[in-house]
């Protein structure tokens, strides 16, 4: 989608008073070009009219977006696990512990996924898993293996 907006109605009162632009404003007009989503569009006014112009148009083209959103009828996406522990318990829902994981593994399926926390923040959350009897760690220091201790639900 494209728009173009130019202030007509202030062109055509001063045509009517037998005026120009030109005449009456001394300062050029400006232009802005602007693209929200996929709808692109083009202002041209004075200097005073271009905040109530953006708002307006800021308006319509969230209200526009808002219809196509509901009208395409996506699903909402489900709200992310925020904290560290709670990516790596989705982890465990998902059955990824069902064999042993070491640390850089559990850090690199949640980097895969789009989470980046610290390697130091990983292991914290699994220590914790551990003592909540999520999971369970064998193996030696530094060299940690985890699985689950018991089956998700």
């Amino acid at each position: 989608m494209y728009l173009s907006v130019v202030h007509v109605q202030d062109a055509q009162h001063n045509m009517q008073q037998g005026e120009t632009l030109t005449e009456k404003e001394s300062k050029p007009p400006i232009r802005v070009k602007m693209k929200v989503g996929e709808v692109e569009f083009e202002i041209e006014c004075q200097e005073d009219q271009l905040q109530p112009t953006v708002d307006k148009i800021l308006s319509a083209v969230t209200e526009k977006l808002k219809e196509t959103t509901l009208i395409a009828g996506r699903p909402p996406q489900p709200p992310r696990a925020e904290t560290c522990k709670g990516i790596i318990q989705k982890l465990w829902q998902e059955s990824f512990f069902t064999t042993p994981k070491g640390l850089s593994e559990v850090h690199d399926e949640m980097a895969r996924r789009g989470f980046h926390y610290d390697r130091t923040a990983v292991a914290h959350a699994l220590i914790d898993l551990v003592k909540d009897g999520i999971l369970t760690r064998e193996g030696k220091s530094r060299r940690y293996q985890y699985a689950q201790k018991r089956p998700p639900p």
